[in-house]
């Protein structure tokens, strides 16, 4: 079991590319269903393949970037992005059922990763493992 990560720890992930079947549709999908977790669009720049597109939180800076696939193998994702409460994990799962998204999970505790990790897993429009997640005190208890 992984201990509940300090207020004061930094994200781990800097940046994470995806390799898109349609970039413009995938930035759109994931620009509507993180938008409850302040997600937008924060560059896009034009290639000779395709757009180039990358998302931000609040702070501006592009963490999340989807680009035109570079081949049409199998390659599983799993990608979890920070939700700021519960409730915006919520809204993420509304939006994706609004969306027709697959769910693989909805919204809920997970004591086994640490006893405050709450969480809704679904399928973007690649295949890709996605998740919101919050990491916040357990059920019960206030923080």
């Amino acid at each position: 079991m992984l201990s509940a990560p300090a207020a004061t720890v930094r994200r781990m992930i800097d940046h994470l590319g995806l390799q898109c079947a349609d970039v413009d549709a995938t930035a759109a999908f994931y620009l509507r269903v993180f938008a409850p977790c302040g997600v937008r669009e924060a560059m896009r720049i034009d290639t000779p393949h395709g757009p180039v597109v990358g998302t931000s939180g609040p702070s501006g800076q592009p963490h999340l970037w989807f680009s035109p696939m570079e081949d049409t193998g199998h390659r599983p994702v799993h990608l979890a992005l920070a939700a700021p409460s519960r409730e915006a994990v919520d809204e993420v799962f509304a939006v994706v059922r609004e969306a027709g998204a697959e769910v693989l999970h909805e919204p809920r505790y997970w004591p086994e990763y640490h006893p405050g990790y709450y969480g809704v897993f679904f399928r973007d429009p690649d295949g890709n493992n996605v998740e919101a997640v919050h990491h916040g005190p357990p059920p019960g208890q206030n923080g």
